[in-house]
Protein backbone atom coordinates (compact mmCIF):
# COMPACT_ATOMS: atom_id res chain seq x y z
CA UNK A 1 0.00 0.00 0.00
CA UNK A 2 2.64 2.52 1.16
CA UNK A 3 5.14 1.55 -1.58
CA UNK A 4 1.74 2.29 -4.50
CA UNK A 5 0.97 5.80 -2.52
CA UNK A 6 5.13 6.13 -3.07
CA UNK A 7 5.41 5.38 -6.53
CA UNK A 8 1.87 7.37 -7.30
CA UNK A 9 3.67 10.68 -5.61
CA UNK A 10 6.73 10.01 -7.31
CA UNK A 11 5.21 9.81 -10.72
CA UNK A 12 3.33 13.12 -9.97
CA UNK A 13 6.66 15.12 -8.83
CA UNK A 14 8.33 13.43 -12.04
CA UNK A 15 5.67 14.18 -14.32
CA UNK A 16 3.46 17.41 -12.75
CA UNK A 17 0.05 17.81 -13.76
CA UNK A 18 -1.80 21.11 -13.15
CA UNK A 19 -4.14 21.21 -10.46
CA UNK A 20 -2.84 18.15 -8.40
CA UNK A 21 -2.83 17.82 -4.81
CA UNK A 22 0.22 16.21 -4.79
CA UNK A 23 2.02 19.04 -6.76
CA UNK A 24 0.68 21.98 -5.04
CA UNK A 25 2.60 20.31 -2.02
CA UNK A 26 5.67 19.79 -3.55
CA UNK A 27 5.58 23.36 -4.84
CA UNK A 28 4.73 24.24 -1.52
CA UNK A 29 7.93 22.55 0.46
CA UNK A 30 8.69 19.99 2.74
CA UNK A 31 7.24 22.54 5.56
CA UNK A 32 4.30 22.27 4.03
CA UNK A 33 4.45 18.48 3.52
CA UNK A 34 5.22 17.62 7.02
CA UNK A 35 2.41 20.34 8.59
CA UNK A 36 -0.21 17.72 6.71
CA UNK A 37 1.67 14.80 8.19
CA UNK A 38 1.16 16.37 11.95
CA UNK A 39 -2.30 17.31 11.28
CA UNK A 40 -3.41 14.20 10.10
CA UNK A 41 -1.38 12.10 12.43
CA UNK A 42 -3.22 14.55 14.84
CA UNK A 43 -6.67 13.49 13.40
CA UNK A 44 -5.91 9.53 13.43
CA UNK A 45 -5.54 9.98 17.16
CA UNK A 46 -8.75 11.98 17.50
CA UNK A 47 -10.41 9.18 15.05
CA UNK A 48 -9.37 6.26 18.10
CA UNK A 49 -10.11 8.35 20.51
CA UNK A 50 -13.93 8.56 19.68
CA UNK A 51 -14.19 4.94 18.63
CA UNK A 52 -14.92 6.23 15.06
CA UNK A 53 -14.09 3.75 12.80
CA UNK A 54 -14.84 5.20 9.45
CA UNK A 55 -13.15 8.62 10.94
CA UNK A 56 -10.05 6.10 11.48
CA UNK A 57 -9.83 4.61 8.20
CA UNK A 58 -10.38 7.99 6.10
CA UNK A 59 -7.45 10.05 8.86
CA UNK A 60 -4.95 6.78 8.29
CA UNK A 61 -5.35 6.91 4.73
CA UNK A 62 -4.93 10.78 4.89
CA UNK A 63 -1.58 10.10 7.26
CA UNK A 64 -0.02 7.19 4.43
CA UNK A 65 -0.78 9.89 1.35
CA UNK A 66 1.23 12.52 3.46
CA UNK A 67 3.73 10.42 4.28
CA UNK A 68 4.65 8.86 0.88
CA UNK A 69 4.87 12.50 0.06
CA UNK A 70 6.94 13.76 2.42
CA UNK A 71 9.09 10.07 1.64
CA UNK A 72 9.26 11.28 -1.67
CA UNK A 73 10.60 14.46 -1.06
CA UNK A 74 13.36 13.67 1.42
CA UNK A 75 14.62 11.12 -0.96
CA UNK A 76 13.44 8.07 1.50
CA UNK A 77 12.33 4.70 -0.36
CA UNK A 78 9.59 2.24 1.35
CA UNK A 79 12.24 0.42 0.97
CA UNK A 80 14.27 1.97 2.94
CA UNK A 81 11.65 2.23 6.17
CA UNK A 82 11.59 -1.74 5.29
CA UNK A 83 15.14 -2.27 6.06
CA UNK A 84 14.94 -0.24 9.43
CA UNK A 85 11.70 -2.55 10.21
CA UNK A 86 13.12 -5.82 9.39
CA UNK A 87 16.12 -5.08 11.70
CA UNK A 88 14.08 -4.43 14.62
CA UNK A 89 11.80 -7.69 14.17
CA UNK A 90 13.11 -9.83 17.44
CA UNK A 91 14.58 -7.17 19.01
CA UNK A 92 13.96 -7.00 22.57
CA UNK A 93 12.51 -3.41 23.33
CA UNK A 94 14.15 -1.04 25.06
CA UNK A 95 11.15 -0.06 27.03
CA UNK A 96 12.24 -1.44 30.52
CA UNK A 97 8.74 -0.31 32.50
CA UNK A 98 6.85 -3.40 31.28
CA UNK A 99 6.53 -6.90 31.27
CA UNK A 100 8.61 -9.32 28.93
CA UNK A 101 6.68 -11.13 26.40
CA UNK A 102 7.40 -15.21 27.05
CA UNK A 103 4.17 -16.52 24.62
CA UNK A 104 4.94 -16.15 21.51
Amino acid sequence: MLETLYKEALDRKQHPKEGSYTNYLFEKGLDKILKKVGEEATEVVIGAKNADKDEIANETADVLYHLAVMLVETGVTPDHVEAVLKSRQGKQSNVHDRKAITDY
